[in-house]
């Protein structure tokens, strides 16, 4: 009898497991695609007030993007290019070209709550973490399973992560980022999706900084169109000068 109880609690972990892995497949499936371009806006909701930043967003399968904003007239002009896991920023102010590396990484983007380490992970979550499925549960009147993702290597920005999933539409509702040390670094939440091509996305969402005051950066994203035929002159530095 105690057999059994052991083989059925094993079978019952290993198909836990492999719905977790297949959870996390779906969601790399739905949002990742071999070229999209995007507008979105970025408000930045600081203590002083908040800040209101456009951009459009060329992104060319999942390692390479280029980044250009449009307003205020403080930020129009400045450019951003990333090739794999290089990152280059450019300044019409300065007229200067920088690789960020180091402890730039761990900047802030334009004073957001998303750092420029943030912008170099690996997007497929199925690279780069374990999942196991810990529950499931209503999240804003959509059922949801809770997944808890444990990385893969030790130079993973985030250790673990914490994601609830809508059931039906296979996007993260919500995701708690964490330390090797368990303390809680960032949290994400979407508030609104939207429908491109037959894929739930992501349209409204809060990145919050737990280690900063402020009530995050809200993230909308004003239009978006998958597109494989990306100019290919965007993705190089000559780009970031023109």
């Amino acid at each position: 009898m105690k057999k059994i109880i052991l083989l059925l609690s094993l079978l019952t972990f290993w198909l836990s497991a492999e719905s977790a892995e297949n959870i996390l497949r779906k969601i790399d499936a739905n949002r990742l695609s071999d070229g999209k371009i995007a507008v979105m806006t970025m408000t930045i909701r600081g203590r002083r007030g908040d800040r209101t930043i456009s951009a459009r967003v060329w992104q060319r399968n999942s390692k390479d993007s280029f980044t250009e904003y449009l307003s205020p007239a403080r930020e129009k002009g400045t450019k951003m290019l990333k090739l794999g896991d290089q990152l280059w920023t450019y300044s019409p102010d300065t007229d200067r070209t920088i690789l960020i590396s180091g402890h730039l990484l761990r900047q802030s983007v334009l004073g957001s709550d998303m750092s420029y380490e943030d912008m170099l992970e690996d997007p497929y979550l199925l690279n780069t973490y374990t999942a196991s499925l810990i529950g499931e549960e209503i999240l804003r009147e959509r059922p949801v399973w809770a997944l808890d993702l444990t990385a893969k290597t030790a130079d993973t920005a985030y250790a673990r992560r914490k994601l609830w999933v809508d059931k039906e539409r296979y996007i993260a509702l919500k995701e708690e980022l964490y330390a090797q040390s368990g303390r809680l670094l960032k949290l994400l939440e979407v508030s609104a999706v939207m429908q491109v091509n037959k894929r739930w996305l992501a349209k409204t969402m809060t990145y919050k900084d737990a280690l900063k005051d402020g009530d995050g950066t809200l993230v909308n994203i004003e239009s978006l169109e998958f597109n494989d035929q990306l100019p290919e002159h965007l993705f190089s530095k000559a780009a970031l000068r023109k």
